[in-house]
């Protein structure tokens, strides 16, 4: 246990023993927990200082509703010394108080430090390693165009559904017609041929209140809602990730929407400077302004917040051309915490949790 994320329940099933005996034992006994120099403290923040490298990343994770920030060696590849520090937090004072703990020389050696688009990372790295050069992960910024997208998107689904509700108020005010006139039509033949009168079984079935409201289907099967509700992974996907139904789909409501088409090759053409491994930061330089020339055309608000987010992160973007370096060993390590959270069901005992952390992958 104290070299892989596995729980005492794992080794309980493997051996047959009793998991909660053997946790308590673990946490009492067998491991150094008791005597961690870092127990008192461990439920705010751990560090380990020996763990700083050349090439570091940060990002936050969730342990009981809380945002905890992780600082992390990008060199350890999320194992045994990745984990330089985890501050209970986002906030950027709490944070600099625990890594203004490193020494000196150790925070200058660091020369490069990755993140996403947060301004409270960039407050971190400024302060906390005053040398390091700030890369801001391309995917992140690929992911806030695909925001734009999305906001587009809800809008346009949200004036679907608008239409469909009053397509529905309008069907279930034309069956109350209906029935209005055969009652009225009902009287007046029984007031013309007396209360024998019968109405005749020939002709068509009348509507009744009760029937279900049908809404028109599109091409490929699917409601206008429908479409527009399922389209929201393939936005954010290129064209040639497309299944041949995706590709369906898109063609019926890209022909519906010639604005949402707009937005979609406005984003895909952003991620394709991103997958040109021939650019360097200067050509990279001049590709964005191109790109924010095309965004100027266009009349897509959402679009050119995406364009003014990039604009304003546009010298830590470029930084990402020089190495081509990413944030993706910080989401590979958030990802490994969060399975290890899921085995234990949810983490209770914090401190103890962290000292798992800290055995494992400091």
């Amino acid at each position: 246990m104290d070299s892989e994320t596995i729980t005492a329940r794992q080794i309980g099933y493997t051996y047959m023993i009793n998991s909660s005996t053997f946790a308590k034992r673990y946490k009492d006994a067998l491991s150094n927990f008791e005597t961690w120099e870092q127990k008192d403290h461990a439920s705010k923040w751990i560090l380990i200082p020996q763990n700083v490298g050349k090439e570091q990343g940060i990002d936050e994770t969730s342990l009981q509703g809380e945002l905890y920030t992780i600082v992390h060696n990008k060199d350890a590849h999320g194992r045994k010394g990745a984990i330089i520090a985890v501050v209970k937090g986002t906030n950027p004072a709490d944070v600099l108080k625990v890594l203004m703990q490193l020494p000196a020389d150790k925070r200058e050696m660091v020369e490069n430090i990755t993140m996403d688009l947060s301004d409270c990372m960039r407050v971190i790295a400024r302060e906390a390693f005053p040398k390091a050069t700030v890369i801001r992960d391309c995917f992140h910024v690929v992911k806030r165009g695909g925001e734009g997208c999305e906001e587009i998107r809800l809008r346009l689904k949200r004036k679907a559904v608008k239409e469909v509700n009053r397509q529905k108020a309008e069907f279930r005010k034309h069956l109350e017609n209906l029935a209005a006139q055969r009652k009225a039509y009902r009287e007046r033949m029984r007031k013309r041929h007396g209360k024998n009168w019968k109405k005749s079984k020939r002709g068509r079935k009348p509507m009744r209140l009760n029937t279900r409201f049908e809404p028109k289907r599109l091409e490929n099967g699917e409601t206008l809602v429908e479409a527009q509700t399922r389209c929201r992974k393939q936005l954010s996907m290129s064209r040639e990730k497309w299944s041949a139904t995706q590709k369906k789909r898109a063609k019926i409501l890209f022909a519906l929407y010639p604005k949402l088409e707009e937005a979609y090759n406005l984003i895909n053409s952003l991620r394709a400077i991103f997958r040109n491994k021939k650019l360097t930061k200067e050509t990279a330089k001049q590709k964005f302004k191109g790109w924010y020339e095309k965004v100027a055309s266009c009349t897509l608000r959402e679009i050119k917040s995406v364009r003014d987010t990039i604009r304003f992160y546009e010298d830590e973007i470029l930084n990402y051309f020089d190495g081509r370096k990413t944030n993706a060993s910080a989401e590979s390590l958030n990802s490994k915490i969060k399975c290890f959270r899921a085995q234990v069901k949810g983490v209770i005992d914090i401190p103890f949790f962290m000292y798992r952390l800290a055995t494992v992958l400091g």
